[in-house]
């Protein structure tokens, strides 16, 4: 049986509260053998690190999502930095640059980003990237300060293979979400099939973008099969060696034992 990780899953919210054990239980059993649940503000990222004391093989991540940025206020570096002395803490995430829906203002998105940036420095942890109609700007912030490496994934990636291979080329890696199952992405196909397979990892992004054949249902851990079993077609691998090297990406990029 194949072993993956579902390296995005938000576990912490309302949509799992009923049955968290057996949705656990079911990515178990398809060989899902670690789960990092991501923190969006400081509430999210308690309730993540307190599931991930509940289940082995889960994990968690402190951060502060764009569309939060608006109400962003200096107290909320300090907590998160009170957390992250937990060893159940692999990341620094769920950060970035988000002007689809232009929740919070962009200049607070910037801003905040910069910080979670530092702030990833400053502990020494990876981080993971929402990044949504912001390509040009984001890699701005990304190289802004001196920065020419960082160390993390851009999560769901929904662009082109000349977009990803900017990323690529700044030291991150890329994670592919159930999209790469819809109709018409073509894009998505091009960048698994182009990109090295040493910076691939995959996720689900759960409980959003249930891939094919699961669409309309609520998405969860043990979905991400079909993530890999499509990007095994694409690449023309076996499943179980091409699961082996996105687990062990995984494992190396968060540093988990």
């Amino acid at each position: 049986m194949p072993r993956l990780i579902d390296s995005h899953a938000h576990l912490e919210m309302d949509h799992f509260r009923d049955d968290i054990e057996m949705v656990i239980s079911r990515a178990r059993e398809r060989g899902i053998e670690k789960i990092i649940s991501i923190g969006i503000d400081v509430e999210s990222s308690i309730r993540s690190l307190e599931l991930s004391k509940r289940f082995e093989g889960v994990y968690t991540t402190i951060g502060f999502h764009p569309h939060e940025a608006d109400r962003f206020e200096e107290s909320i570096l300090d907590r998160l930095k009170e957390l992250s002395g937990d060893p159940k803490i692999v990341a620094v995430g769920e950060i970035g640059l988000d002007f689809y829906k232009r929740y919070s203002e962009i200049s607070n998105q910037v801003r905040v980003l910069n910080q979670m940036l530092d702030l990833s420095k400053e502990l020494r942890l990876p981080v993971i990237l929402h990044i949504r109609d912001a390509f040009e700007e984001a890699i701005s912030v990304l190289k802004s300060k001196g920065r020419d490496r960082i160390v993390g994934v851009v999560h769901c990636f929904s662009g082109n293979y000349n977009m990803a291979k900017r990323f690529l080329d700044m030291g991150l890696y890329i994670s592919i979400a159930g999209t790469i199952t819809y109709k018409g992405s073509e894009n998505l196909h091009e960048v698994v099939k182009e990109m090295p397979l040493d910076r691939l990892l995959v996720e689900t992004d759960s409980p959003f973008l249930s891939p094919q054949p699961m669409r309309g249902k609520r998405n969860e851990p043990s979905f991400v099969i079909y993530t890999a079993e499509k990007i095994a077609e694409l690449r023309e691998m076996d499943l179980e060696e091409l699961s082996h090297r996105i687990y062990q990406n995984t494992i190396s990029l968060f540093n988990i034992s």
